[in-house]
């Protein structure tokens, strides 16, 4: 991640006084897929446009508890992350996971408004479906996935138990400023992006939030992770780790699942 953001301080400064989102520049999708050991795994396939989103759901071995959607991150694919989640499959929990445009299978190019509209599209969808609806729902945002599973929070909290976030950056923004540090006031203050975690976590009353980040990140700062622990309403909680990004359930695997099972036993 880090290598590939660098390229933002050239591209920032050609657009210095043009008020352009570059959010194409924010996401670096791969078609490699690596094997998925789980071996109880659902293949979905969603039309939007003139492409097709896929999605897996991980099932659990024995009856689901509730299900966490999880937004993964700015590379790879749904299989990078995958293996990541095995103590959350052992622990009962279903697992639907999204490949947004131009990720593993799924077609076309990702930008922020097409992430937002077909994370509404496929939430929305899923609901209906028996082995989901009569369940308790939580979303999961990892890393630049922190960003989506924020605002899809914010619009439906009334449906979801709680929201995890996990090596978040506070705004596309700010994650920019942080490998383009001579430019950091115009990306942190007038980088105009449709949606951003610092905004829309301040509007999530509803729901519990679990935040957790490492603090040998060396991805994202710790420091963006506890300004959205800040700014977030009550109730929330945090958790710190050591360790590399986005393996927080490998060092702290039983206070993560203390929080979400604290999520799905509550309301």
């Amino acid at each position: 991640m880090r290598t590939k953001l660098l390229l933002l301080i050239l591209l920032v400064t050609k657009v210095l006084f043009v008020n352009a989102q570059m959010d194409d520049k924010f996401y670096f999708p791969s078609k490699v897929l690596q094997p998925i050991e789980w071996k109880n795994v659902e293949s979905l396939k969603f039309p939007v446009e003139n492409d097709t989103i896929s999605a897996i759901i991980l099932k659990p071995n024995q009856k689901a508890k509730a299900t966490i959607f999880y937004f993964h991150g700015a590379g790879g694919n749904v299989t990078t992350y995958a293996p990541l989640l095995t103590p959350l499959l052992n622990d009962n929990f279903q697992i639907v996971m999204i490949d947004f445009r131009g990720y593993g299978k799924s077609t076309g190019k990702p930008l922020h408004t097409n992430i937002a509209a077909d994370g509404e599209k496929i939430f929305n969808e899923l609901m209906q479906r028996d082995n989901i609806k009569n369940k308790k729902v939580i979303f999961y945002g990892a890393s630049m996935g922190t960003q989506i599973a924020t605002h899809l929070a914010k619009n439906h909290q009334d449906k979801i138990s709680g929201l995890v976030l996990e090596g978040g950056m506070f705004s596309f923004g700010h994650i920019a400023a942080v490998y383009a540090p001579q430019v950091k006031d115009y990306l942190e203050n007038s980088f105009v992006t449709p949606y951003s975690a610092k905004e829309d976590i301040k509007q999530i009353t509803k729901i519990p939030k679990l935040i957790i980040h490492s603090k040998e990140d060396k991805d994202v700062p710790f420091a963006q992770g506890m300004m959205l622990f800040i700014d977030a309403t009550e109730p929330k909680e945090f958790i710190e780790f050591s360790g590399e990004h986005l393996y927080a359930l490998k060092y702290e695997g039983a206070k993560i699942l203390a929080g979400l099972n604290k999520m799905v036993s509550s309301k």
